[in-house]
């Protein structure tokens, strides 16, 4: 189906879903009742609409009910991705004092449980004799993803940007994508996520993960709504260290927000690695080794009691 004949169709919903909040009505109450339940006095200002009977109809805006905010784009769009872009993000261990600033914007951005988290920092130490050090580690959107390969209602995908969503309107919680990645990032919706009533209603979109669904699952997403609009993710943002930097392999860049990059310089001449590279998933995460550190490992141990 063509992308023009798909738009109109979604067009014609829309209009015809506006006509059905007209005219589905209760006959026991004023059909131009308002929201906040009073009477609607006529703007003068005209709108067409499709009538249930495929009709156009011209209705007074005042006299329309307000409808549940949609997303930017359509999930079939946002699992393409965004065209010409190959999106990486690189982690510097040098700069993280685990504040967890990162991991807070990013559970209240999307609405998480609050027993869950889809950024997780770690304390690692290689060796007995070796310093400590802070990892953050997310989803590493990988271009061999063994999720995307065992999901068997496709709710797991990759797109053409390079980034791995996940549809929870696809989703069936089998949990089989949680099992196959090496990594452990993504979680399970066992409780109903704490949102608000009003974000609970809006129309779910894999771009934003908004809102999550109990008994699905959930990951970083690299916030892609973000980057449709050319801005970082939100864990990049609300990171005061320049721990992240996001941006496009194409372009050979990456920002911190404060600080842009050539990504191939930068990963050439800090040591960036991938984790478990000899598995052959091709993160699209780099790290920085914890070399010349910023702060101490025990400068992040106060923060440690918070979620990990």
């Amino acid at each position: 189906m063509s992308t023009d004949n798909t738009s109109r169709k979604e067009f014609f919903a829309s209009m015809l879903t506006a006509g059905l909040a007209i005219a589905g009505c209760s006959p026991k109450k004023n059909p131009f009742e308002t929201a906040a339940g009073e009477d609607a006095k006529a703007s003068g200002e005209m709108v067409k609409l499709l009538s249930v009977d495929g009709e156009v109809i011209e209705v007074d805006r005042a006299f329309l009910k307000p409808m549940p905010q949609m997303p930017a784009v359509s999930n079939s769009e946002a699992r393409k991705g965004i065209a010409g872009k190959k999106f990486v993000m690189v982690i510097d261990l040098s700069r993280c004092k685990n504040l967890k600033k990162c991991q807070t914007a990013c559970s209240h951005t999307h609405q998480l449980h609050s027993e869950l988290s889809w950024l997780k920092v770690y304390p690692m130490k290689e060796e007995e004799h070796t310093a400590s050090y802070w990892q953050p580690t997310i989803c590493m959107h990988c271009d061999e993803p063994p999720c995307v390969k065992v999901c068997p209602v496709d709710a797991t995908f990759k797109r053409q940007d390079g980034i791995v969503l996940i549809d929870s309107d696809r989703c069936i919680g089998c949990r089989f994508c949680m099992a196959a990645c090496p990594y452990s990032t993504r979680v399970f919706n066992w409780e109903k996520p704490d949102i608000p009533e009003a974000v609970a209603n809006q129309p779910y979109s894999c771009e934003t993960s908004i809102p999550q669904k109990k008994g699905t699952v959930g990951k970083c997403d690299f916030c892609p709504d973000m980057a449709r609009v050319g801005e970082l993710p939100h864990c990049v943002s609300a990171c005061p260290n320049g721990v992240f930097a996001f941006g496009d392999l194409n372009e050979d860049s990456v920002t911190n927000g404060a600080e842009t990059f050539r990504f191939s310089d930068l990963i050439r001449d800090k040591a960036g690695y991938q984790l478990m590279d000899d598995l052959g998933t091709k993160p699209s995460v780099y790290y920085l080794p914890p070399v010349s550190r910023n702060f101490p490992f025990e400068s992040g141990l106060e923060n440690e009691h918070e979620k990990s």
